[in-house]
Order: C-alpha cells, then structure tokens, then sequence
C-alpha cells in the first residue's frame, strides 16, 4: 500500500512539474490568450484599447522624420446636447472634429489623453485600401479583375478559388465567415484565439474551403476578404504589408506619432483590424480622403483611386449603407460623405461638400445594438449640420 501511495505521489509531482515547465514554456501565450477572453470586459475595455501592444503580437511602425502636417485651432464649434448625450451614451474615449483642415472640437473622455494610440479596429481595412490604390498607380496591380490565386497560389482550391480581386475589395467573395462577436466559437472569434496564440492568419485563410455564394454575386461582411487583399499585396510588391504601407502610406502623412500594426506569429499583419494610431492621425487620415488623397502637399493616393474606392459600387441590399473598396456610405449620403469605421464605435467620417471630418474612438460594448449604427450617422450629421 506504501508502495502505491508513493507512486501515486510520483506521479502527481511529475505531473506538477510537467504543468509548471508548460507553462513557463507558453507563459506568453497563455497571458495573450487570457487577455483576448477579457479583451471587452467593462472594467478593461478602455484600457485595452489603448494599450493593445500589451495584448497581442505587434510591430512597431516608423512615422518617418518629416514635419507633422498641421492641424491648426479654428474656431471652437459648440456641439449640441445630442452630442453630449451621445458621448456619454456610446462611451466616447475620443472625438476630433475638422472644419476645413482645422480642429474646432478635440475632447477626450474615460481617462484617454491624446497621445493614446487607440485600436481602430475595421478603420485598418480603410488604410489598406489606401495602401492598394497606390500599389495600382505603381503598376504592380494592374487589373482588378484578375483572380487572388494569379498573385497567391496557395489560394487555389480554397474558397477563394473564383474570386477576383474587385470582389474582394467589394467585400463580394461569397466565402462563408461568421462574423458574429456574441459568438464564441463563430469565424471572427476563432481567428482572434489563433491570432492571440501566435498561429497564423495566412494559414486560417488557406483553411476556408466553403461559400455561401457565386464570387461577385452579392455583397457579405467578410473580414478575412481583407487578409487576402493583404496576402496579394505583399506578393504584387515583394514586400510585407507593413513595410510597404509605412514607405507609401505612413511617412508620407506627417503623423504625429509612431503607429504600430498587430501580428500573427510570423510577423504578419492582422491587416482587417490591426493598425493603431492617435486620434489626431486618424483624423490625418480623414483629411488626405477629404483632399482627394493630398495632405501636406503631397498627392499620396491617386485621387481617381479614391474617388472610386469611395462609392457604393458593391450590390449590397437596399436600404442598407454602401459599400466601396473597404469604405462605407452612409444610406441617403450626398456626393462625398462616407466613413471608415471599427467595432465598438470607431469612426473616420468624411463630408467633402462640408469640409468636415469626424474622427471618433470608442468603447461600445453595445455597438451593435439595434439603431446604434444609424444614431451614429445622425450624430455626425448633426455635428456637420452646427458647423
């Protein structure tokens, strides 16, 4: 009986040990994966917004040594109490308000400042948009309407199989993706898991192999379509994603900060929802759209590139907002409005016939609650409407 009770503590010990060498060895992963599980709890939302490099894989971005573009102080706007409320509501960390490339409202609420560099979420989907346009104007992307499996072979045999890039860009592959947050175990979640473990996103991608649809038929909410923009960029460059933005993109804008971009565990960019930046940069960003792709005197995106991308050309439903190459357009928009926006209440919002833009940061865990995306659009409209 000694003799069994001494084994059985053997064992025991042993597998103590095991469990202590494990996770010491995947300590790191371990943490990331724990802090993904309270990435959106109340009482860490903010903080975690702010602070994503603490959470996740990640890489440093150069801003470049050239001036910071200005954005001068106008005349203060006085926004309504609809916008307080909203505010307080939708649990605003961060609104900048431009009236004709001056800041007239810069607030920060929830304990945020303005050198937080906030996670913009789906905005990132917007900058490599930009990003793409001007691969185009360079000649490595010629035609849209070529397959993704012409510049990334290892696509072929998945759900990809049949898609053009156009109908990527249009969010139009017909690959099956569930996007729900609510959802544990749905698409959006199980990459999340994979990208917090240090797997990799190209592999996810690889591993789609069902649609719900034709390529081009119709318009679906499919995040991983902006992994593969990404994946045929970096083939249509020779680059990473990363490295390429920085040089045609990032050190051109005159940002105010250093960005950084989050990683999979190859170094790879988490490009549909990775990029951080200052709300002030983010409002750059706003201002180079609203110029038709000039800031600080520089053309740095083709203005017919972004003309185009910035129109609902994808066949989304009626009554429904529009789509363009990774840019939104809010339902009964007048030529020029449209934004880029994030989950939980991130926003870039662009009225070109006003000469407003809207930069907004957030942390709404009820974001997509019914009529909060419409409350959103009314709210920036009755901000161009006091200016």
């Amino acid at each position: 009986m000694r003799s069994l009770l001494k084994w059985a503590l053997r064992i025991v010990l042993a597998l103590a040990v095991i469990a202590v060498v494990l996770g010491i060895w995947k300590r790191e992963e371990i943490m990331r994966l724990l802090a993904v599980n309270s990435l959106f709890t109340q009482d860490k939302i903010v903080g975690n917004f702010s602070n994503m490099n603490k959470a996740f894989l990640w890489a440093e971005m150069s801003r470049g040594d050239g001036p910071v573009t200005e954005l001068p102080r106008g005349e203060p706007a006085q926004l309504s109490q609809d916008v307080a409320d909203y505010i307080e509501q939708r649990d605003v960390t961060a609104l900048v308000v431009l009236k004709d490339g001056k800041i007239v409202n810069e607030q920060y609420f929830l304990g945020t400042t303005s050198q937080d560099r906030r996670i913009g979420w789906s905005i990132a989907k917007s900058f490599l948009s930009a990003t793409f346009g001007i691969a185009q104007a360079e000649g490595l992307i010629p035609d849209l309407n070529a397959p993704v499996t012409d510049y990334v072979p290892r696509l072929k045999g998945t759900a990809y199989d049949d898609a053009t890039i156009l109908n990527v860009l249009q969010m139009s592959s017909g690959v099956t993706f569930d996007e729900d947050y609510l959802d544990y175990d749905s698409d959006i979640n199980r990459m999340g898991r994979i990208l917090a473990l240090g797997g990799t996103m190209d592999g996810f991608a690889v591993s789609l192999t069902e649609k719900d649809r034709p390529a081009g038929e119709q318009w679906e909410y499919t995040s991983i379509d902006t992994h593969v923009l990404g994946m045929v960029l970096r083939e249509a460059t020779g680059r990473s994603m990363i490295d390429y933005m920085e040089e045609k993109l990032i050190q051109k804008m005159g940002l105010e900060a250093d960005p950084y971009y989050l990683t999979d565990g190859e170094g790879v960019a988490f490009a549909l929802g990775g990029l951080n930046l200052t709300t002030r940069d983010y409002a750059r960003m706003g201002l180079m759209y609203l110029q038709d792709g000039q800031l600080g005197g520089t053309q740095i995106i083709p203005k017919d590139w972004v003309r185009e991308s910035t129109v609902p050309s994808a066949k989304t439903e009626p009554g429904q907002l529009g789509y363009g190459y990774q840019w939104w357009i809010p339902v009964g928009a007048e030529e020029g409005e449209f934004m880029a926006r994030g989950i939980y209440g991130q926003y870039v919002y662009i009225n070109r016939t006003a000469g407003v833009v809207i930069a907004v940061n957030s942390a709404d865990r009820n974001f997509r609650d019914d009529g909060v995306a419409n409350q959103n659009i009314a709210i920036f409209r009755n901000i161009v409407g006091s200016l």
